[in-house]
């Protein structure tokens, strides 16, 4: 298939002349399923010249047969990547392609963590939800490409519908919008992708989505500081990140990192969160702080940054994750829906000090 494809791909050429097998642009070609997954390497300021070439690629590759699926995605190298972060501050320009899908988005918010384990995707789906209670419209993008939770923790598992040739429609959980890699592969086989394609995955979510219009879209990030995260950062002009971290100085060393790299970008910190602060046992009503308690507030106060709150270690928060029917909506009055709700409206005070939500 490799082969049939590069041979479809020998009459396009890009804007420089060469044809795309032999401009040294394409990244591996993954066949899998019926879908073909590869990118072409360009510039952020040249995107805009080689979205032509893109198109043409895509439809080239479809008509093959056994070909169901193509997703052919602009996105810089490691090269571009590099000296991009040495930039000041990204701009809407230097966006892959920009992205008309968010031109009725308000609000990008990240959701990060410097680390895996902290709870982040969980912490991202009920401050989404919490944020829709405030009626505010909201939508959630999973770009843990390796790692999806939200079809999970949504309990979601339909197939997006396509509209005109490629644009996906957000699946509705609990009136968020929500968008993730889990819904178009099997949640069974691991996606064995380099960095590149899991930044030309991100791209695609964020370009062909029909987003409309909506108050604050959350990123659930990946975990770390690497390629995927700096795509994002640099992509999607980015309001602020939030990072999500456990008490304990572990967690935290990591937490810093992930304040760091938002800083290069350009990217404000919104506020912390301490996730598993602390248990209250049901049986004696006393509280443990399991993983130590207060770091995330320190570290805030370091940073001159909001904690945006504490949410307790308990295992009803785990029981409705797991089985699709996050806290916030199973049980509104709880302390912990209670205390993302104030986080959330800590989050948008944040962002809009002199609009209160509707």
């Amino acid at each position: 298939m490799r082969e049939a494809i590069l041979e479809r791909l020998a009459g396009i050429c890009g804007p420089e002349g060469v044809a795309l097998p032999d401009s040294g642009r394409l990244s591996d070609i993954v066949f899998q399923g019926g879908r073909v997954y590869f990118f072409i390497s360009v510039a952020a300021s040249e995107a805009g010249r080689w979205e032509e070439a893109r198109k043409a690629a895509e439809t080239a590759v479809a008509g093959l047969d056994g070909v169901s699926s193509v997703m052919v995605s602009l996105t810089s190298d490691s090269a571009a990547i590099d000296s991009t972060v040495r930039k000041s501050a990204p701009s809407p320009a230097d966006a892959p392609a920009g992205f008309p899908a968010l031109a009725e988005v308000r609000h990008v918010v990240a959701v990060a963590s410097g680390k895996g384990g902290v709870g982040k995707s969980t912490t991202a789906c009920n401050l989404a939800l919490a944020l829709r209670g405030l009626g505010l419209r909201v939508g959630i993008l999973d770009a843990d490409i390796y790692g999806p939770s939200m079809p999970k923790l949504f309990g979601l598992r339909a197939k997006p519908a396509v509209i005109g040739e490629r644009t996906l429609v957000p699946l509705d959980g609990f009136g968020v919008k929500v968008m993730s890699i889990g819904f178009v592969v099997d949640e069974a086989k691991a996606l064995v992708w380099r960095g590149p394609m899991v930044m030309g995955a991100i791209t695609q979510m964020l370009r062909d989505v029909a987003w409309g219009a909506l108050d604050v879209l959350v990123v659930d990030m990946p975990p770390g500081t690497g390629d995927a995260q700096l795509t994002m950062a640099q992509s999607a002009n980015l309001s602020g990140a939030v990072i999500v971290s456990t008490p304990q100085d572990l967690a935290l060393i990591d937490a810093r990192k992930g304040v760091a790299m938002f800083g290069q970008v350009g990217v404000p910190i919104l506020g912390l969160i301490e996730n598993m602060s602390y248990f209250v046992c049901d049986e004696c009503g006393k509280r443990h702080e399991i993983f130590s308690h207060g770091g995330a507030a320190r570290e805030a106060a370091k940073l001159g940054v909001p904690l945006l709150g504490e949410i307790a270690l308990d295992p009803l928060i785990r029981e409705r994750s797991d089985g699709g029917t996050p806290i916030v909506i199973t049980e509104p009055d709880s302390p912990h829906a209670l205390a993302y709700r104030r986080i959330a409206e800590t989050l948008w005070h944040g962002l809009e000090p002199d609009i209160a939500p509707p």
